[in-house]
């Protein structure tokens, strides 16, 4: 595919840019890139202040809440913040579309190797204070789950970034149905809640959001292979889903490029 073989053969200048991209997000602040780390730190810590001690907020079973929170809110984030930037990342390039020959594909791949610095920071700070409790995360699930939202991300982003480049008001309209998906997603509430609506669990389970969120959540609390037992029927909608949004995004993307540089 070429989409493929574009990332393959551009994978330097992706990761060069990517580093670059995440620099020039805070530029002209004094703590420069730090504040890409600070911000969300600082909003997952007082989602555990606000719902562990003052709603007192319980996890879906016998497991410290902040354990249960943390691995989900920073998934959740990093899926936030990648979607987003990714999807008005072709109108933020717009000078290399319009002036350069540049392969307009990787863009958003871009802007999600930009993302994908703080997701990596936010992982590794649920599983430092995971394992402070004594929750040692299945490193391989974690490894997978982090493969899993990637893809989902560069499928969704596909079809996204070429919307919002034809359509400027895409991007806010994003913005809104991830602030739905949120509430919609258990990452502050559990799916036990749901235990006597069958047919509201079962759809909130096969969403690849709930898939992504409560997948890397039990690599530390469960030690479980999200690929066997009963999560298996959701590996499997999770993948349909996430092939069926590239195959639409492609071919949206492929059907627009030629447009965007009139469009910019």
């Amino acid at each position: 595919m070429e989409f493929i073989k574009e990332i393959i053969k551009n994978r330097k200048m992706i990761i060069r840019l990517g580093k670059s991209d995440f620099k020039n997000r805070f530029a002209g602040t004094s703590l420069g890139a730090i504040w890409g780390f600070i911000q969300p730190f600082i909003f997952m810590a007082m989602y555990v202040i606000v719902f562990q001690y003052i709603l007192k907020t319980k996890s879906a079973g016998d497991d410290p809440f902040i354990v249960w929170y943390l691995p989900g809110m920073a998934m959740w984030t990093f899926l936030n913040d990648a979607i987003l930037t990714a999807s008005s990342s072709i109108r933020t390039y717009s000078y290399l579309v319009k002036k350069v020959v540049f392969p307009v594909d990787i863009i958003p791949v871009i802007s999600l190797s930009s993302s994908s610095i703080i997701g990596i920071f936010l992982f590794l700070v649920a599983a430092v204070v995971c394992a402070a409790f004594g929750y040692i995360g299945n490193f391989l699930q974690v490894i997978y789950m982090a493969l899993c939202a990637i893809i989902f991300i560069v499928a969704i982003s596909r079809l996204t970034s070429a919307l919002a480049t034809l359509i400027p008001d895409v991007v806010q309209l994003l913005s809104v149905i991830m602030q739905l998906f949120f509430w919609l997603t258990p990452v502050i509430w559990n799916l036990n809640m749901l235990g006597g609506h069958n047919t509201l669990l079962i759809i909130s389970k096969c969403l690849p959001f709930t898939y992504l969120v409560t997948g890397l959540r039990d690599s530390f609390i469960f030690n479980s292979n999200i690929v066997t037992e009963s999560n298996a029927i959701y590996t499997i909608a999770f993948w349909c889903i996430t092939l069926l949004i590239f195959i639409w995004g492609n071919a949206v993307f492929k059907k627009s490029k030629k447009d965007f540089p009139d469009v910019l």
